[in-house]
């Protein structure tokens, strides 16, 4: 951490402080180390963003491309977490704008799938999971960037500002307005499944 971002962490003690570890470009056991502890958190994050699950893994190595290509720039004006959960926004947002979508082929002779015996429980996450999609699809992109961070990166609300690069009232009102639409949604959801 250079002189000026030790300032500004002892200024602001949200920031990450001055001492904690950060990888360098030059040093691929620490790069490893980082990749190793953010990855699965980052990896929920930009599927809770909209990429699909075959595109996961692809879209979350470009996050830590990214990330390595930028890291001799970060000045620690935020934890590292924000740093990469800013970064990993931004690589969701422009993968989901991309014009082509990864399709299936087709196949006559599909994989044969062995069955575990808790399908009713998998079948069950599978449907909350696609519930949740759902549900964040309907927000605006503003609105499903800030409740992902705040609600499911469990980020704080200075954190998801500066790793949104928006003022912090800004996150609030799109958090706010995020939380009422889907509170509104769910509630004609629940409706549906009462009437006959």
């Amino acid at each position: 951490m250079n002189a000026i971002a030790m300032k500004r962490a002892a200024r602001d003690p949200t920031l990450e402080s001055p001492s904690a570890p950060v990888a360098r470009v030059d040093d691929p056991a620490a790069f490893r180390a980082m990749v190793l502890e953010h990855a699965p958190h980052l990896r929920r994050l930009v599927r809770s963003l909209g990429v699909p699950e075959p595109d996961l893994d692809d879209v979350s190595q470009e996050v830590f491309i990214v990330a390595h290509r930028r890291l001799q720039t970060f000045e620690g004006r935020s934890a590292l977490r924000t740093w990469l959960c800013g970064i990993a926004v931004r690589v969701a947002s422009d993968f989901r704008a991309k014009g082509y979508r990864r399709r299936e082929q087709p196949t006559d002779n599909p994989p044969a799938e062995a069955q575990n015996a808790d399908q009713e429980l998998a079948l069950e996450r599978k449907r909350a999971w696609l519930l949740i999609e759902g549900l964040l699809g309907e927000l605006s992109q503003e609105q499903r960037e800030v409740f992902v961070l705040y609600e499911l990166g469990e980020l704080s609300m200075p954190e998801v500002a500066r790793a949104l690069e928006c003022p912090q009232p800004t996150a609030y009102s799109r958090l706010y307005a995020a939380r009422e639409q889907i509170e509104r949604r769910m509630a004609q959801l629940r409706l549906t499944e009462r009437t006959p």
